[in-house]
């Protein structure tokens, strides 16, 4: 085989970790959530003792990437890429921890009567999982369109998660008693959020590989608080 055949096996085989590990983090969302629904501490637990082997696929991944770098002297656009490999492994990894906070939810509370059914929280898990797929496929193929178009989706998970917020305030209200039941699922909506907020940053990743600039990617929502988050800051500096 020659030397370029085996380098772009190398960047293939990289771009396959990137592949089998979002593979890894959708399988654990969708079950976290499934233990959530169901009250299954078994699969919660199970749950918990995969994201052990998904931070091992992050820290291969990120080994792959880095023996890359420094024995093929990649330029240009494969650099980008395997630079934002890097990050995607990260981000990743994050949305897996969310997952595993999810079950932990689970067993912290497995002693507990449900609330109410879950209808909004498995939502948010279906729209983020579609845009962790959308996204992977579009770092695969290079293709902003795609990933400028899942970013976007950022607004719906944001929106769900805001009329949880005001559902389960409303439960807490009510009734006192409610308030840690509730509590917990808000963390476990906040969760699905943070995971939709990391996949916004795949597609970012997306972008940089393309183009070789960065973007700020996300729905009219997320760019209007980074705006004003900015301009607070910058308030701050010049006071």
């Amino acid at each position: 085989m020659s030397t370029r055949a085996s380098y772009e096996n190398q960047i293939q085989d990289l771009r396959d970790d990137v592949v089998s590990m979002a593979s890894m983090v959708d399988k654990a969302i969708a079950r976290a959530i499934d233990a959530l629904q169901t009250q299954d501490v078994g699969l919660a637990k199970s749950v918990r003792k995969e994201d052990k082997v998904i931070n091992a696929a992050r820290w291969s991944g990120e080994e792959r990437a880095l023996t890359l770098i420094a024995t093929q002297g990649p330029m240009a656009g494969d650099l980008r890429m395997i630079a934002a490999a890097l990050q995607i492994f990260t981000d990743l990894e994050r949305m897996a921890d969310h997952a595993a906070g999810i079950a932990k939810i689970v067993i912290d509370t497995a002693d507990e009567a449900p609330l109410k059914p879950l209808v909004d929280i498995p939502r948010m898990s279906l729209i983020a999982r579609e845009m962790l797929s959308d996204a992977i496929t579009a770092f695969v193929d290079g293709n902003v369109d795609i990933a400028r178009r899942v970013a976007i989706r950022d607004d719906d998970v944001d929106n769900l998660n805001d009329q949880i917020f005001r559902e389960l305030l409303t439960y807490m209200m009510a009734d006192p008693s409610t308030i840690n039941r509730a509590t917990h699922l808000l963390w476990a909506a906040h969760g699905m959020e943070r995971i939709a907020d990391r996949v916004t940053n795949v597609c970012e990743r997306v972008v940089f590989t393309v183009t070789g600039e960065t973007e700020e990617l996300g729905g009219g929502r997320k760019k209007r608080q980074k705006a004003r988050r900015l301009a607070e800051s910058a308030n701050g500096v010049s006071g």
